[in-house]
């Protein structure tokens, strides 16, 4: 899940889900990014375009980089839903705040080793989107996993979903946009109708994840503009991790973690965080952006159905009606654009 993770980004995209976006497929669309959800997202790395097998043969190499590249993108989606249903099973020892904390440590282990910064080049001017970016970083990845222990996996990717489709919508003035923004609100509106089952403060904290993965998006550009690298990012992240320091110990003492709770918790960091984020390097040089921000909008409907096999997390006609209709009006947003 971008956060992430991107990407998922991006990092919708990394986390998503946290490195530099310039160069991938949120700069063209700024709804492409991120940690569909929990993910890190895609992040630095070569161009799309680089070709990494000079050697191969020409005629074939395209099809076969973007075959590679849709079934990385698969396997990250899947990934990435699968560590959040796979931290859930830890909720009842640590509790979503405590397999947050160790995602948080899990994704600053990755993004450190790859962004390697050097923190005494920083300015003020760098440090202070760094420091935005990592309170958005852990308020994302709490409010996601807190919905997904209320409402579960599916419900919760899918509001978490409408902060990049929010930034799309609004950052365009076409009418298809405006109609695709219409039917994400009916579907949203539908998914929290009043009913005795309805659990409102779960959908608000879903709704939480996607101010904190449309924040995240923006404030990826920021880091990214102002940052070389995967300084940045990594810096958030660290950043996060130490920030849920105090939280983890809090959690061990209050309640000493199980063996196989720390096992569901590192498990999740690792294919919600690592996975996602390495898959999503190697994606971004084979897989057009415009590709790339369509398989994002199928992330909801694998978090459903990881939700439903994994955890049995059922859902009504309704939801399913509701989970379909937010991510056609992405799809369509995404298709129907120029360029």
């Amino acid at each position: 899940m971008r956060p992430a993770p991107a990407s998922r980004i991006a990092t919708a995209r990394s986390t998503g889900t946290a490195h530099r976006i310039p160069s991938t497929a949120a700069d063209s669309d700024p709804g492409l990014g991120l940690d569909s959800g929990p993910g890190l997202g895609p992040g630095p790395g070569p161009s799309p375009d680089a070709d990494p097998d000079p050697a191969s043969d020409p005629d074939q190499q395209p099809t076969a980089r973007r075959f590679a590249g849709v079934a990385t993108m698969i396997g990250s989606g899947l990934s990435n839903q699968t560590g959040a249903a796979i931290g859930s099973h830890a909720f009842p020892v640590l509790g979503p705040v405590g397999v947050v904390a160790v995602r948080q440590y899990v994704a600053a282990i990755v993004l450190l080793a790859v962004g390697r910064p050097r923190l005494r080049s920083f300015t003020w001017w760098q440090w202070r989107p760094v420091v935005g970016l990592a309170v958005v970083f852990g308020t994302m990845n709490l409010s996601l996993y807190t919905a997904i222990d209320r409402i579960g996996l599916g419900l919760a990717v899918t509001l978490e979903f409408l902060g990049p489709l929010c930034i799309a919508l609004a950052t365009s003035r076409r009418r298809a946009d405006a109609c695709c923004a219409l039917v994400a609100a009916a579907a949203v509106v539908t998914l929290m109708r009043p009913r005795p089952s309805a659990d409102y403060l779960g959908m608000g904290l879903g709704l939480l994840a996607a101010v904190c993965w449309a924040s995240y998006i923006l404030l990826n550009r920021t880091v990214g503009r102002r940052v070389p690298g995967a300084q940045g990012s990594a810096v958030a992240a660290g950043l996060s991790a130490l920030m849920f320091l105090p939280v983890g110990i809090a959690v061990a003492v209050h309640q000493p973690p199980t063996g196989s709770a720390v096992a569901y918790a590192v498990t999740a960091g690792v294919l919600s965080s690592a996975v996602p984020y390495l898959a999503d390097l190697f994606t971004l040089r084979r897989v057009p952006a415009q590709a790339f921000g369509l398989f994002m909008s199928v992330n909801p409907v694998l978090a459903a159905l990881v939700g439903w096999v994994g955890l049995g997390q059922n859902l009504g006609w309704t939801e399913w009606t509701s989970i379909g209709a937010i991510v056609a009006a992405n799809t369509l947003s995404i298709l129907t654009r120029r360029g």
